[in-house]
């Protein structure tokens, strides 16, 4: 489907716009799970000052969402009616070292930010190294692994609120629980400054090549996949209530359960946005069904389905 176009009227209403606007541009490209329909407008900032300007003259009444590097989402098949906004790593990926502080612009890999951080002698950040994601993710998702979250270890997080005004947020402004945070969904995060503890280089690998063969060994890292489908319930792990519910494999068109890791759904190469939805969706009926425990989504949904378009 296509949407009406938008980016003549915005264009003209914002004459100081340094940044890009495509209209009616796919996003199954910008994903990983490489489905989804397209963006009724895409905006790529050239930076904050662009980012702030854009979002001051935007009118209220035009949904805007932030997306990251497209790993933790699926975008589904009629698209997303509005503003999808991507910032890119020209203008906002930046990773650098201030003594015991990384500062980390929100499209930053994850994975960068840890190697900066070894590079500079500071260990707590190794955790970023096996996250297939940017800061802004971290910082909107409270991203973790082996035993480390974001909120073990950000300062503070630079964003901009709808109307265009730069605010700061410290850790506990961002109300962080398990992969969620309860900063305004209509915040756009910028950047991030992170506390690492000095370590030595020796420790710091070795944590680092422990959550990479981690990743290596237990995840379909080379699938075009979400990452974590769901949330682990208090006190279980996702993937054995899926595998213990019979959902080893399951396929719903072109999307299966990885047969490596239950809780990762992957693209097998035809799936559609509705084909992976509907097998998570069939995988919490069937969990539901046999632990009495109902899963929560992990992985992001957005967008409208084609029979909506």
């Amino acid at each position: 489907m296509s949407f009406p176009d938008l980016t003549s009227e915005l264009k003209a209403a914002m004459p100081e716009l340094r940044g890009r606007l495509l209209g009616n541009e796919p996003l199954a490209p910008l994903t990983w799970f490489r489905v989804g329909g397209p963006a009724q407008v895409l905006f790529t900032p050239a930076d904050e000052d662009d980012l702030g300007y854009f979002l001051s003259r935007l009118p209220a009444e035009i949904p805007v969402l932030c997306l990251g590097l497209g790993s933790n989402l699926i975008v589904r098949d009629g698209g997303l009616p509005g503003v999808a906004i991507r910032l890119s790593p020209r203008g906002f990926g930046e990773h650098r070292v201030e003594g015991e502080v990384v500062h980390a612009g929100a499209a930053a890999l994850d994975k960068r930010v840890a190697e900066t951080a070894a590079a500079a002698q500071l260990g707590g950040l190794e955790f970023y190294y096996g996250i297939p994601g940017s800061i802004g993710g971290a910082l909107r998702m409270n991203a973790g692994a082996n035993g480390r979250e974001t909120k073990d270890v950000l300062i503070d997080a630079t964003a901009y609120d709808r109307s265009g005004a730069r605010k700061l947020f410290d850790n506990a402004a961002m109300q962080f629980s398990y992969r969620h945070s309860g900063a305004d969904p209509a915040l756009i995060f910028t950047s991030a400054r992170l506390r690492g503890t000095p370590a030595t280089p020796d420790h710091i690998r070795a944590k680092m090549n422990e959550v990479q063969a981690h990743r290596e060994l237990a995840q379909p890292i080379r699938e075009k996949t979400g990452g974590s489908t769901f949330k682990n319930p208090p006190g279980h792990s996702a993937w054995r209530l899926i595998d213990a519910a019979g959902c080893r494999g399951l396929r719903v068109g072109g999307a299966q359960v990885s047969e490596m890791h239950c809780n990762f759904l992957i693209n097998v190469g035809d799936a559609t946005a509705a084909d992976i939805e509907t097998l998570g969706e069939t995988v919490r009926a069937r969990v539901k069904a046999q632990s009495g425990i109902e899963l929560q989504w992990e992985i992001k949904r957005i967008g409208v389905g084609p029979a909506q378009g």
